[in-house]
């Protein structure tokens, strides 16, 4: 059994139509990724599966339970990371973890005898007591994940959970996120960070304007839409070398004074740059695919 199916999942505000014909599964065990540009209904259909909304149409069954007929008796065993930290200011850290965990009807004794484990999870040990107005952003991040976990979910739901977070506060909590999943829990996150799909997610879906646009695994994805060698040229003289790229790449594209080149053999166009021009050659990202298949204009 799956640990969420989604099927013809339809959502609409007046005219707008912002969840449109949706299918979804995540396999219990799973990190998953929801992928897709600001206003793509990557957060409504999150609402959706957690019974938050009412859909207008379409059907959700989450850990056995459809929702959102019975979606309070499928949330008992769910996590959520929100977009954004909503900790309590007034309480420590210790308490925030208690009042959450009051919400499950978990008594405080077995909150405490659990909080340890969380505050170490954390990356917090030592600052049960510490105020939240006194921890840094990528504590309150993380203290937002250990809260999520106080109930020892099954599924954990994660709404971009690294947004605003320096490198290093990021990488620790992916390396928690890892932990999550070799410890059998499934994980359904958004992201706008590709390089954090592709670490974390062993599936992903990009959505845009409502539906799902493709699917499967990060390294699937990208050998299916992109070819494996990506040249970014800039510099004096861009645009008359441009000309000369498209007679060797299958895909030329210029954004600004930029020349993205594809293809799978990039060594003739490697040869042909000069003068003051200066190149980055790479592999093919998730990032390449994702701005292949969403296009590249700004959506705020």
């Amino acid at each position: 059994m799956n640990a969420l199916s989604v099927r013809a999942l339809r959502k609409s505000y007046g005219a707008l139509e912002v969840v449109s014909g949706v299918d979804l599964s995540v396999a219990p065990g799973e990190c998953f990724g929801l992928l897709g540009p600001n206003g793509a209904g990557k957060t409504t259909t999150l609402k959706l599966c957690l019974g938050l909304i009412e859909p207008d149409g379409g059907e959700i069954e989450l850990l056995g339970e459809p929702v959102p007929q019975r979606a309070r008796e499928a949330r008992v065993r769910v996590g959520v990371v929100p977009q954004f930290d909503n900790l309590d200011p007034d309480f420590t850290v210790e308490e925030n973890l208690v009042v959450y965990g009051r919400y499950f009807g978990i008594t405080p004794r077995d909150i405490a005898a659990r909080t340890p484990a969380l505050l170490e999870f954390a990356g917090l040990a030592g600052r049960g007591d510490s105020k939240i107005m006194t921890l840094s952003g990528g504590m309150k991040r993380r203290l937002t994940l250990a809260r999520a976990l106080v109930n020892d979910p099954q599924l954990v739901f994660m709404d971009e959970p690294t947004t605003g977070l320096d490198p290093q506060a990021r990488h620790l909590i992916w390396e928690r996120l890892r932990r999550l999943t070799q410890e059998g829990k499934t994980l359904v996150l958004t992201t706008h960070f590709m390089e954090e799909a592709e670490r974390l997610c062993h599936r992903l879906a990009i959505m845009d304007r409502g539906r799902i646009i493709a699917e499967g695994s990060p390294r699937a994805l990208i050998a299916e839409h992109i070819e494996p060698h990506v040249l970014e040229v800039h510099g004096p003289g861009y645009e008359a070398w441009m000309e000369h790229a498209k007679g060797f790449a299958p895909r030329v594209e210029r954004v600004g004074d930029t020349v993205y080149c594809y293809g799978e053999d990039i060594e003739p166009l490697l040869k042909s740059i000069s003068g003051d021009l200066s190149y980055l050659h790479r592999p093919a990202s998730l990032e390449d695919v994702f701005l292949k298949l969403t296009g590249r204009d700004l959506r705020d």
